[in-house]
């Protein structure tokens, strides 16, 4: 079996599923294009924070609504993939094997991080899908150490699907959305980029003190920690594939990554 990729998707709004002129709708369309099917996708959303790692084992995941002030044809949405109970144990053996305390959650569902983009990418839910949950308390190179661990997943079929948001700063989105993007945002996602492509990894582990308007584009790191997850679990030194990029809001970074 040929090894899969590793992903990061920025998953924006959870109305992206319901707006089809914007570019990043029309590329998560298409996206599974760029990768074979996965026998179960693991999806490490910046919407499940947990102390430590936790991972999701219920057969039957819910739709979690997790958020609130949008239009009823949202809270409509369903994602009815089924759970991956066995890949869940695997991971916790691989997680506990490395040192690294792990649960298993026998209830968790599948929060909008998750379930919003892959409802797009693979509209019939027909892939098993679990999810790992991040530690927004601890730093990027946790998060990258994470990804090193669930790197044999993806020789086993499993799709580590990280998804966050390249920026994510919601005070500061322009609500009228006329096109232009923020200069502190375009810096920021330009930057990503080349550190990404070039696999400059220390630089990466150290955003918060080089890149660009680092602060202004993530006041907390939450949204940006499943990219190190996904990161972690590539192949080291080969480039990372620039997939997708454009602009919400003004500010908010709609790039996807794939990892070999």
């Amino acid at each position: 079996m040929s090894r899969l990729p590793s992903v990061f998707v920025s998953h924006g709004s959870p109305m992206l599923t319901l707006e089809p002129d914007r570019p990043a709708h029309r590329f998560l369309r298409q996206a599974s294009q760029h990768w074979r099917q996965p026998k179960a996708i693991l999806a490490v959303s910046a919407h499940w924070e947990t102390e430590t790692p936790e991972v999701g084992a219920t057969a039957q995941p819910e739709t979690i609504h997790d958020f609130y002030g949008f239009p009823p044809a949202l809270y409509r949405q369903l994602y009815p993939a089924p759970g991956a109970p066995d890949v869940a144990a695997r991971i916790k053996a691989l997680l506990e094997a490395a040192g690294l305390p792990a649960q298993l959650d026998a209830t968790r569902g599948l929060d909008h991080g998750a379930w919003s983009p892959l409802k797009l990418i693979y509209p019939d839910a027909d892939i098993p899908v679990l999810q790992l949950s991040i530690q927004s308390h601890r730093d990027p190179a946790h998060h990258f150490a994470l990804g090193r661990v669930l790197a044999p997943l993806r020789d086993e079929g499993v799709l580590v699907f990280a998804t966050g948001s390249l920026t994510h700063n919601l005070r500061l989105l322009n609500r009228a959305d006329r096109g232009e993007v923020a200069p502190w945002a375009q810096a920021f996602a330009d930057w990503m980029a080349e550190k990404l492509q070039a696999r400059d990894d220390a630089s990466l582990l150290d955003y918060r003190r080089l890149a660009p308007h680092a602060a202004m584009n993530h006041p907390s790191d939450e949204h940006l920690l499943p990219l190190y997850v996904a990161l972690g679990a590539a192949t080291p030194d080969i480039p990372a594939e620039r997939l997708h990029a454009s602009f919400t809001l003004g500010a908010l970074a709609m790039d996807s990554y794939l990892f070999a």
